[in-house]
């Protein structure tokens, strides 16, 4: 496996080939967004503008699947970026790879990214083979950030929109269910961030194992990305689906329930 270039600054790791899959991330985003919403036509829409109304309407009829109708409009927006954000960072490794090796330690801006500990680790002849670029989504500090900001939302939004049957539910059926709802609640963003990350990391640990075989794993790895892009859309509807169903549970009462 290679090694990853960390920029250690103020206490905190950096890891920059991860840096590096958010930002691109999110400027292929913005890009696409700004794309689409350009010269709006009703008479003749562009392509761009086609792709939006199609990406809207699929988004608007998932969490309408979720939600009651009125309140499924309010969460296109967080919905489309969810699900456009997730997918583009999916894909980002299957583009290309930047690998470099290195047998003497590397600074930059005069920080250590590639330290002496790292070279010695990596155990190689001719030293590290340190990976620049992958997608953001392989890192678990990544999908884990993104349950977390899900988290953290539904339950502000429970208690802001649904204040009284949002506490109540922690204590049903009986009131001594309480600590397994806690566990329950506190399941969610555990399984939300790790489905994804083990999915597309494990797909780039397969495409780097294919490599190794050269020219003979090509055919093996046309295919495997063709899945890849397969699996990296599942995944970001997967992710986006489930946020809005955990909204919908935190912020609407059934009558009757």
């Amino acid at each position: 496996m290679h090694e990853f270039p960390v920029l250690q600054l103020g206490g905190l790791n950096i890891d920059i080939s991860t840096f590096l899959g958010i930002i691109v991330s999110g400027l292929v985003v913005f890009i696409l967004a700004r794309l689409c919403v350009r010269n709006l036509s009703v008479e003749n829409p562009s392509k761009f503008q086609n792709f939006l109304e199609w990406v809207s309407e699929f988004v608007h009829n998932l969490i309408a699947s979720t939600m009651p109708l009125a309140r499924a409009r309010g969460y296109v927006a967080l919905g489309m970026t969810l699900i456009m954000f997730i997918f583009v960072s999916n894909l980002l490794g299957l583009v290309f790879g930047i690998v470099t090796t290195h047998e003497e330690p590397l600074t930059l801006f005069g920080y250590t990214v590639v330290s002496e500990q790292m070279i010695h680790e990596a155990h190689g002849d001719h030293g590290a083979e340190v990976a620049w670029w992958k997608s953001p989504t392989a890192d678990v500090s990544v999908t884990f950030g993104l349950a977390a900001i899900v988290f953290v939302m539904t339950h502000y939004l429970g208690l802001k929109l649904n204040t009284k049957h949002y506490l109540k539910h922690y204590f049903e059926p009986f009131w001594f269910f309480f600590p397994l709802n806690i566990i329950k609640e506190i399941s969610k963003p555990l399984t939300l961030g790790l489905r994804l990350y083990a999915n597309i990391f494990a797909g780039e640990v397969l495409i780097a194992t294919i490599l190794m075989a050269g020219v003979l794993g090509t055919p093996l790895l046309l295919a495997w990305q063709g899945f890849s892009i397969f699996v990296g859309a599942i995944q970001a509807f997967l992710f986006t689906i489930l946020t809005m169903v955990y909204i919908s549970q935190a912020t609407v009462h059934e009558e009757g329930h």
